[in-house]
C-alpha cells in the first residue's frame, strides 16, 4: 500500500505521489509550518487549485491539529480579506496565479490580491492593514505554467512572503505529533458553503465527520485499491476534499487531478492517459465533457476510441442530475456503476447515496437511501415538529456523526439550521437528545427509504397559491432535443404573485428566432459575455444538425412544457443565456438568476 499511487496531478507536468511519498512530504511540510508558528487549533487558509501541493498541505495541516480553511482561488481581494478576518487566520498559502475554469494556462495574477493584503511586499515581514491576525503568507510559484498571466515580481522584491519551495527543503521528513493529542470530535476543517442560495457561511467539520464520511462513501460505491478516480471537482469544496481525497485515501485508491481548475478537455485526456476506472463531477461538468466529445475539435489521435473502456464507476453530486443526462453518461462514457450522492457542506457532506446495485429508476429518480450511522426525516415545511407521511414532500433533515459543529462566529444562524431535539427513537443509550441539520431542501421519502429531492424550499415557486417545483420543469425541458441546459426560478408577478422563469441554454448552432423582443410574455435577448450574432448563440458544445439550421423560440419552450406537463407549469418568461453564474464547483447560483430575472422584467 505504501508504494501504491495515492494521487496524480496531471497538469502541466504530471506529478505522481505514492502514499509513502505523500506521508514523507506532509511530515516535512508540517514541521516547516510549525516553524512558522502553526499550532493545534490555528486556522491555515489554502487558496490553491487541484494540484499536488494542495494535497500535501491538507495532510500537513491535519498532522499538526491545525484547522484547514480551503478558499476558493477565484475569490477577489475583498472576499479573501473578509474570509481571513472572519476566521482570524494567521497563515495563508496562495498561488502566484489562479487558474480559471475552461481557460488552461491563462489564469489570473494574484499580485493585486497580495498587495491589497500586504502593501509592502518588499518588507521584512507580513503587515496587513486589512487582516490584522495575518502573520505569514506562503507563495506557491506556479508562474512557469501560466505564460499569459502577466509578469510577476522577483522573490527579492517580495521578501515579506515565504516561498513554498523552501518549506520542502528546510525540515526533516520524520513523523511528528501535534502539540496536544487530537480528539475525534474536534474541528479540523472550516469549509465555506457554496453560496447557491445566499452568501457563503463557514461550517466547522470534525475529524470524525469527514474521515468516516469518506470511508462510507467509498464502501457504498464499491471503491477498491486498483481504482483510478478522475476528480475535476475542486479540493476547496467538499466534493473534492471528502468524496475525492478522503474516499480514495481510506480505500487505497488513486486520485487523479486532471487540471488545477475545471477543463473538460483535460478531464477527457486524463481518463484516457491513466486508464481511469472512475469519474466524478457535477451535472454542468458532465454536460461540458459530453459536449466536447461531440465536437469536431477532438480527434481520435488525441482521444482513442477505447479511451473510456475502463470507466465504470463514478459519482454525480453537487446538484440535481436529470434522468436524460444520466442515460447519456451510461451510454457515452460507460459509467454503468455511476452513483448519486446527496448532501451539503454542513453534513460533511454526504447523507444519502445510491448504490451500483440499485434499480435503474432509483439511480435516476432518487438520491438513494440514508448513509450508515445517519438518520433522515422529512418534516412539514414551516412546521419542523411534524414529520410528514412517506411520499409527501417536506423539508429534509439529517442527524448523525456527520453534522457540523456549527457556523464559525455565527451562533444565531447555527441555532436556526442545527437544532438539538428530543430523540423519539432513543433506545435508552445516550442522553435522549439528537442534533438535526435542517437542509432547506424539499424532499419526499418512499416506503423503502429512497429520497427524492424535489428542489429547494427557497426555490419553490408559488403561483396563485399553488406550489410549482422548479426541478420538475427543469427535468422536462432538459429532455428537449434543442436544449442543452436549463435553470428555472420564480419571477415576481403582479397578478399571480410568482410565475415560472426559465433560463435556457440551447445547443450549439441552434438559431434563436425571437431574440430581439423585450416584452411581457417572455423576455428575449441573450444574456452572456459572448453575445448574439445574427440570431445565433455564439457557444461551444454539441451540434444538433449538420444539413440545416434548427431553430428554437420561446413559444417552443412553453409548448414543450404544456405538452409534457401542464399549462400552469409553462414558463411565462424565457431567457436565452449561454453562461450561468456558477460557483467554482460548478453549481448554478439561482439567487443571482432570480436577481437577473427581476432586473430584466422590470424593464418592461
Amino acid at each position: 500500500m505504501s508504494r501504491a499511487p495515492a494521487m496524480t496531478d496531471a497538469t502541466p507536468n504530471t506529478t505522481t505521489l505514492t502514499y509513502e511519498s505523500l506521508d514523507r512530504l506532509s511530515n516535512t511540510l508540517a514541521r516547516s509550518l510549525r516553524s512558522l508558528g502553526v499550532k493545534k487549533g490555528d486556522r491555515v487558509a489554502v487558496s490553491l487549485g487541484n494540484v499536488a501541493e494542495n494535497v500535501v498541505l491538507t495532510y500537513a495541516i491535519f498532522k499538526l491539529g491545525a484547522i484547514l480553511v480551503p478558499l476558493n482561488p477565484s475569490f477577489n481581494a475583498h472576499q479573501v480579506s473578509a474570509a481571513l478576518s472572519h476566521l482570524g487566520v494567521e497563515i495563508l498559502v496562495v498561488g502566484a496565479v489562479t487558474d480559471l475554469a475552461y481557460k488552461p494556462c491563462r489564469g489570473r495574477s494574484n499580485l493585486e490580491l497580495l498587495t491589497s493584503l500586504v502593501p509592502n511586499l518588499a518588507g521584512s515581514k507580513v503587515e496587513s492593514p486589512t487582516v490584522t491576525t495575518l502573520k505569514s503568507i506562503v507563495l506557491l510559484d506556479n508562474t512557469p505554467s501560466h505564460p499569459l498571466a502577466g509578469p510577476f515580481p522577483l522573490a527579492a522584491d517580495m521578501r515579506a512572503l515565504t516561498p513554498y519551495a523552501t518549506l520542502l527543503t528546510s525540515s526533516s521528513p520524520r513523523p511528528l505529533l501535534p502539540d496536544t493529542p487530537l480528539q475525534p470530535g474536534e474541528t479540523i476543517n472550516i469549509q465555506f458553503t457554496s453560496g447557491t442560495t445566499s452568501a457563503p457561511k463557514a461550517a466547522m467539520l470534525s475529524h470524525t465527520g469527514i474521515l468516516n464520511n469518506g470511508n462510507l462513501i467509498g464502501a457504498r460505491m464499491g471503491l477498491e485499491p486498483s481504482d483510478r478516480i478522475v476528480c475535476p471537482p475542486p479540493l476547496f469544496h467538499c466534493f473534492g476534499s471528502v468524496l475525492g481525497l478522503q474516499t480514495t485515501a481510506t480505500h487505497g485508491a488513486c486520485l487523479v487531478l486532471p487540471s488545477p481548475a475545471f477543463d473538460p478537455a483535460a478531464t477527457l485526456y486524463s481518463i484516457a492517459e491513466t486508464r481511469a476506472t472512475g469519474l466524478y463531477g457535477v451535472a454542468t461538468m458532465f454536460v461540458a465533457a459530453l459536449d466536447l466529445l461531440a465536437s469536431p475539435n477532438l480527434t481520435t489521435q488525441q482521444l482513442p476510441k477505447d479511451a473510456f473502456s475502463n470507466l465504470r464507476k463514478g459519482i454525480a453530486a453537487g446538484s440535481s442530475v436529470p434522468e436524460a443526462l444520466m442515460r447519456r453518461l451510461f451510454e457515452r462514457l460507460g459509467l454503468r456503476d455511476l452513483v448519486i450522492c446527496y448532501g451539503m457542506t454542513e453534513t460533511s457532506p454526504v447523507s444519502a447515496m445510491t448504490t451500483p446495485g440499485d434499480p435503474f429508476e432509483k439511480r435516476t429518480c432518487s438520491v438513494g437511501q440514508a448513509m450508515p450511522h445517519t438518520k433522515l426525516k422529512v418534516v412539514e415545511a414551516g412546521d419542523r415538529g411534524t414529520v410528514v407521511p412517506r411520499g409527501v414532500r417536506g423539508e429534509l433533515a439529517v442527524a448523525g456523526y456527520l453534522v457540523m459543529d456549527g457556523y464559525w462566529g455565527d451562533a444565531e444562524r447555527t441555532a436556526v439550521d442545527r437544532v438539538v431535539e428530543e430523540d423519539v427513537d432513543c433506545d435508552g443509550d445516550g442522553d435522549g437528545r439528537v442534533t438535526w441539520m435542517y437542509t432547506g431542501d424539499e424532499a419526499a421519502m418512499d416506503d423503502d427509504g429512497y429520497v427524492e429531492i424535489t428542489g429547494r424550499i427557497k426555490d419553490l415557486i408559488i403561483r396563485s397559491g399553488e406550489n410549482i417545483h422548479p426541478l420538475e420543469v427543469e427535468n422536462c425541458l432538459f429532455q428537449h432535443p434543442l436544449v442543452r441546459e436549463v435553470s428555472v426560478v420564480g419571477v415576481p408577478d403582479g397578478r399571480y404573485g410568482e410565475v415560472v422563469g426559465a433560463f435556457v441554454v440551447p445547443h450549439r448552432g441552434v438559431r434563436i428566432v425571437d431574440v430581439a423582443g423585450l416584452g411581457g410574455e417572455g423576455i428575449g435577448g441573450t444574456i452572456s459575455s459572448g453575445g448574439v450574432e445574427a440570431g445565433v448563440l455564439s457557444m461551444a458544445g454539441e451540434g444538433v444538425g449538420d444539413d440545416k439550421v434548427l431553430s428554437l423560440s420561446k413559444d417552443d419552450v412553453r409548448d414543450w412544457v404544456r405538452t409534457k406537463l401542464s399549462s400552469h407549469l409553462a414558463p411565462t418568461h424565457v431567457f436565452w443565456i449561454d453562461e450561468y453564474p456558477k460557483t467554482a464547483s460548478g453549481k448554478i447560483q439561482k439567487y443571482k438568476l432570480r436577481d437577473l430575472a427581476r432586473e430584466l422584467t422590470s424593464r418592461c
